[in-house]
């Protein structure tokens, strides 16, 4: 007997006993029958099957929540056996308390894993080039946590408690390895060793990732209570728990950037890429901008988007005071020699910072701009002569003025060519102007694409501006701007199977025939052109799959197998985490445009799949051979009746 079969017979057995038993029973000892109360008009006939469906959902639950105690990833562990709790936690409550524990254990383990690889990560980089860039791992604790918290607020407690006597284990043992004497690595320390600005110590940014996710989940409470110990430096993750907490509890958020703005100005550690940061709560919100030591810019942003830093329009006078003075105190501080300036923004950088916030100050501090005017004189010479002309740098105003709409950006841009002296330079203009182009629907893009001499500046500029265009023009429903692109020769594979299913999905109510094509082409792509053993093939077949379950539901499961097959030969697929990139870096820029793609993801497809046929779509998850695919799959398929809108949605598809 197949497992399909097997899985039904008992769910119809659970239903199915009770009935035969009472049927059993002699006619004296039978209760009477109750009296059939009066049907509520227009209420919806109760589903036969759906008893069926749930048993079978919780037994998928439950042997997924046995077999991942055997994973071999302890991160997969524990995130399989915290989702199977919460996927439980209202049928099987005492079974769902154990495994959100084991699941704390696992996550436990896990993350002093990943810990310990970070920082021999961080020691080898340091080590081999002098300074270190490492992208930390997700903390599977507040994963757990965060789950646990939204079921039972006694469980998110105790787990909060473990954590936070482990973050402070962790500051401590951070803050020891730290401390090296004040001549180490002698005056022939390298440029690169400057400290990061945008790095915040991984102790520092686990807790406030945790500390927005509770914001985000409506738990204002714990969120402040969590992020406090971790808003003693000035960091982009805890200037953005500082925004979000404003749009809550503006009164919380202040006197907690005050609070910060005070230390910093306390801080001998504390230079001008620090005064610039503080400057985002109060006039960019959304987005943070510092200065490299050869006044090159950095930019990153979160929120709403490009273009979109608006800032709080009721800031007390008083807030902005604290500002000031700190921002003032630590931009006047005494300039170190050359050879002795370890600071992240140097002395160009410095210059770069002053620059931007003079307006600023000139607006709401007067008395302070002559000395920082004096200041940023004796910083001039040490500043490349094209970036400290008037408009030479967007990054100096970018966040701070707004758009004006009548504004000819290309043509600021282009101004500066008079004072470009080297192909460099010039280079750099007409990056510059491209982008402007390309924000303005400017028709001399190509032109000024055309214009680059570096020819690998140039089609990186061209692969980076198409990704961009593409994405904007799905955004803005312009499907015929987003295939011409598409079918061009820059966008990588993985990106164009993107478009043509975003195109498809555009178009599958008023033009279904021209979607199917589409998917058809994009099918192509993603068969001929993207490597068997990648897990981008994977990602674009699901998201062909998942806009053909809609307008052709036999080929969607027929991609579906070769879903399977492909996921398979693609070991590092883990079936959740898709994501569409796109990066361009020059000597002077460097941007990065990144987003989630949920259509690349198990979950909604496999959803789909369960609403319409629950035991196939649990057989057909059972085909991944990988631990994680075949995992997130089955939950999908199970909570597709678990939970409350997923069985809502079965009963309909039912009918």
């Amino acid at each position: 007997m197949s497992k399909r079969v097997s899985l039904l017979a008992l769910a119809l057995c659970t239903v199915v006993s009770p009935l035969q038993a009472g049927a059993q029973e002699p006619a004296a000892a039978r209760p009477k029958p109750a009296k059939a109360s009066a049907k509520k008009p227009g209420a919806e006939p109760a589903d036969p099957m759906a008893e069926i469906r749930r048993t079978t959902a919780i037994s998928l639950v439950s042997t997924l929540a046995d077999d991942a105690r055997m994973f071999r990833d302890p991160a997969l562990r524990a995130r399989v056996q915290a989702r199977s709790a919460d996927a439980l936690w209202e049928t099987e409550r005492e079974k769902a308390v154990t495994l959100f524990r084991r699941a704390w254990d696992e996550a436990e383990a896990a993350d002093a894993e990943a810990d310990r690889r970070v920082a021999e990560d961080r020691a080898r980089q340091q080590r081999e080039r002098g300074y270190a860039s490492v992208q930390l791992p997700p903390s599977l604790r507040t994963e757990v946590l965060r789950l646990a918290a939204k079921r039972d607020r006694a469980l998110g407690e105790e787990f909060l408690t473990k954590l936070d006597e482990a973050r402070k284990r962790e500051m401590e043992s951070a803050a020891t390895s730290n401390e090296r004497p004040a001549d180490a690595g002698g005056d022939q320390q390298s440029e690169q060793q400057r400290p990061d600005p945008m790095e915040t110590p991984p102790a520092v940014a686990k807790r406030l990732r945790l500390a927005i996710q509770l914001l985000q989940d409506g738990d204002v409470e714990r969120a402040t209570q969590f992020a406090d110990p971790a808003l003693g430096g000035v960091t982009p993750p805890g200037l953005e728990f500082l925004t979000r907490l404003r749009a809550q509890n503006a009164k919380a958020a202040d006197e907690r950037y005050a609070a910060m703005a005070g230390r910093a100005a306390s801080n001998p550690a504390a230079d001008a890429n620090t005064a610039s940061l503080l400057a985002s709560y109060l006039f960019s919100p959304t987005l943070y901008m510092t200065f490299s030591a050869d006044a090159g810019s950095n930019a990153n942003s979160w929120g709403n988007g490009q273009g979109q830093f608006q800032p709080p329009a009721d800031v007390p006078p008083q807030l902005r005071a604290v500002y000031f003075n700190a921002a003032a105190a630590i931009l006047m501080r005494p300039t170190p020699a050359p050879e002795q300036d370890r600071t992240s923004a140097g002395r160009a950088g410095w210059y770069m910072v002053i620059t931007r916030l003079l307006p600023l100050f000139d607006q709401y501090a007067p008395d302070k701009s002559a000395a920082l005017r004096a200041k940023q004189a004796s910083l001039s010479p040490d500043t490349p002569d094209g970036l400290r002309q008037p408009g030479a740098n967007n990054a100096l105003t970018r966040g701070l003025v707004p758009e004006d709409p009548n504004r000819d950006r290309v043509g600021d841009t282009l101004a500066r060519l008079d004072r470009a002296k080297t192909a460099d330079e010039r280079d750099a203009v007409y990056v510059d102007a491209a982008f402007d182009a390309l924000r303005q629907k400017d028709s001399r893009l190509e032109e000024f694409l055309n214009k680059i001499e570096d020819t690998d500046t140039r089609q990186r500029l061209r692969a980076y501006i198409d990704m961009e265009a593409a994405r904007a023009a799905v955004n803005e429903k312009n499907t015929d701007e987003a295939l011409r692109i598409a079918r061009g020769n820059t966008l990588t594979s993985i990106q164009r199977a993107w478009v043509l299913t975003e195109a498809a999905r555009l178009l599958s109510k008023k033009e279904p025939g021209r979607a199917v094509e589409l998917l058809d082409e994009a099918l192509h792509e993603a068969k001929e052109r993207i490597d068997a053993a990648s897990k981008e093939r994977v990602s674009a077949l699901v998201a062909i799959a998942t806009q053909l379950y809609d307008l052709d539901r036999p080929r969607a499961w027929e991609v579906m197998l070769d879903v399977v097959k492909a996921a398979n030969a693609a070991k590092e697929y883990t079936g959740e985490d898709g994501r569409i990139s796109t990066r361009f870096q020059s000597k002077n820029m460097t941007m990065v445009s990144s987003s989630t793609v949920q259509s690349f993801d198990l979950t909604d497809i496999f959803t789909k799949l369960a609403r319409e046929e629950l035991q196939r779509a649990a057989d057909l998850a059972r085909g991944f051979d990988g631990e994680a695919p075949r995992a997130f799959a089955t939950l999908a398929v199970a909570r597709s009746v678990l939970d409350s809108k997923g069985e809502k949605g079965q009963e309909r598809a039912a009918n």
